[in-house]
């Protein structure tokens, strides 16, 4: 695929997104030992795994199919959390990006609830559909994981259905099981109304935040 995926900084006013580096290893240990009772069906590395996560991450985005960033709380000035581009598809034209994912993501319990959610969400499709210009994004996430799925329907994205044994499991005690995942869209048509969505949600954490 002749599209190179590059993950460039994305500004708001809760959340900057800064692609993902050794710098943030220290803060990202911090913030992936806050309440872990919320990551029941996603993997987060403990504090001793970070620097192997940022590793691996690093790695995939060196093949081209990842654009790993670090959350960054504007309030606070550190890290709280991680999330990603993934899977980046070109079906019609090489040198285009048709559809991509947003996927790796995972926030430290006091981010979770203060908006950085939406609008890292806000900011990361914007790019992909104003800039990138692709046609789809999709989300995913076990289907058992309640939270997490709420979590993807509240940005505006739709419920496609549940895919059997479609990938890893990362619930603690099912190491070399399959998940069944719960797969959810948004596309290009349905962008403009689900930016305004986003941008009325994440503008009651703050005046003016993510409204161009």
């Amino acid at each position: 695929m002749a599209f190179k995926l590059e993950g460039p900084v994305l500004e708001g006013e809760l959340v900057r997104l800064e692609p993902l580096s050794h710098t943030h290893v220290t803060e990202l240990a911090v913030a992936a030992e806050e309440d872990r009772g919320t990551y029941e069906f996603t993997w987060v590395p403990r504090a001793d795994e970070v620097a192997d996560y940022v590793d691996a991450q690093l790695a995939r985005a060196a093949t081209g199919r990842l654009a790993p960033y670090a959350q960054i709380s504007r309030a606070t000035g550190r890290v709280v959390g991680a999330t990603s581009y993934w899977e980046p598809r070109s079906w019609l034209s090489d040198d285009t990006l048709d559809a991509i994912e947003i996927g790796f993501t995972w926030l430290a319990r006091s981010a979770q609830g203060t908006g950085v959610n939406a609008e890292a969400k806000l900011l990361l499709l914007r790019h992909a559909f104003e800039v990138w210009n692709v046609s789809r994004v999709d989300l995913k996430t076990d289907a058992r994981n309640a939270r997490s799925r709420a979590a993807i329907e509240s940005v505006g994205a739709h419920f496609e259905g549940v895919l059997r044994n479609w990938s890893r499991s990362w619930a603690p005690g099912e190491d070399n099981r399959l998940r069944d995942s719960a797969i959810f869209s948004i596309t290009a048509d349905e962008w403009p109304e689900r930016r305004k969505r986003l941008e009325r949600r994440v503008a009651r954490f703050g005046p003016g935040v993510g409204v161009e």
